[in-house]
């Protein structure tokens, strides 16, 4: 078929920094975040650390165009901080949870169990039939990715359930978030690789964890993606949310990462 049959559409992907609650200005961050989503041409937004009714009640307020809002409820707000924001309808909305992950050495017991609250949100647009898979693992606060890294046995874990979902797809498929993984580790090429996702930026994203929030002589790392798997062709990717925004009480960062925002072409089927 020829190919401008196929749909275009333009996906964002932040981590909104959703923590701490108590000095970070949110309510002026989410301001510009949602007013600048308001004012682009992206059809889907896919947001991590949405972490109460509040926060997402911020965001909302911001994004009227926005009129399909995914997340699955819990008690203190949306399951795992995942929202997906859309303006085109969506067909149906699915939550896993990723589960307790196994015990690891150096491991707190208080650790695995916050990041057994974490998962995956799948929303399935109804036009065009493209699923967008929106998650968030546990962070690495060690900067080890490696085998002999303590927080390794729970980002396998956590990649199986996310390879799980992707498997089963039926549609074409798009996948977001903060992995909290280094794209050059082995973590992230076996994901890929064992999925057959492709991602948006060829190996060419920055670090999209900022420096300043990392302790000294701390290196950096690309941590969010988009990839896309067979159906969906990403033609272009930049990142967004670089640089400072004017706030009250002085200009600021909108989150510790920057935002990825990819331009999707899917192939007619």
């Amino acid at each position: 078929m020829p190919e401008d049959l196929g749909v275009r559409l333009a996906i964002v992907s932040l981590n909104t920094r959703g923590v701490p609650m108590i000095g970070s200005r949110l309510a002026d961050r989410y301001t510009v975040i949602g007013t600048a989503l308001e004012a682009g041409d992206a059809k889907v937004a896919c947001f991590q650390e949405v972490l109460t009714w509040w926060h997402l009640r911020l965001l909302a307020r911001q994004m009227r165009s926005f009129q399909h809002i995914s997340f699955r409820p819990s008690p203190a707000g949306p399951a795992g901080g995942l929202v997906t924001f859309s303006r085109l309808p969506v067909s149906g909305t699915v939550y896993r949870g990723f589960g307790l992950p196994p015990g690891a050495p150096g491991i707190p017991r208080a650790a695995r169990l916050l990041a057994g609250r974490k998962g995956v949100l799948v929303t399935r647009l109804a036009r065009p039939g493209l699923r967008v898979i929106n998650t968030h693992p546990v962070a690495n606060r060690d900067g080890d990715w490696s085998p002999a890294g303590r927080f390794y046995p729970l980002h396998r874990a956590q990649l199986a359930v996310i390879a799980q979902v992707v498997r089963s797809a039926a549609a074409p498929t798009v996948v977001c978030g903060d992995f909290n993984i280094d794209r050059d580790s082995s973590l992230f090429s076996e994901f890929a690789g064992g999925t057959g996702l492709a991602d948006a930026f060829e190996g060419n994203c920055p670090a999209t964890f900022r420096a300043e929030y990392l302790p000294p002589g701390a290196t950096p790392h690309c941590i969010d993606f988009i990839l896309t798997a067979d159906g969906v062709k990403a033609e272009a990717a930049t990142v967004v949310f670089t640089a400072m925004e004017p706030l009250p009480g002085g200009s600021a960062y909108v989150s510790d990462h920057v935002g990825l925002r990819a331009s999707l072409f899917l192939t007619p089927q």
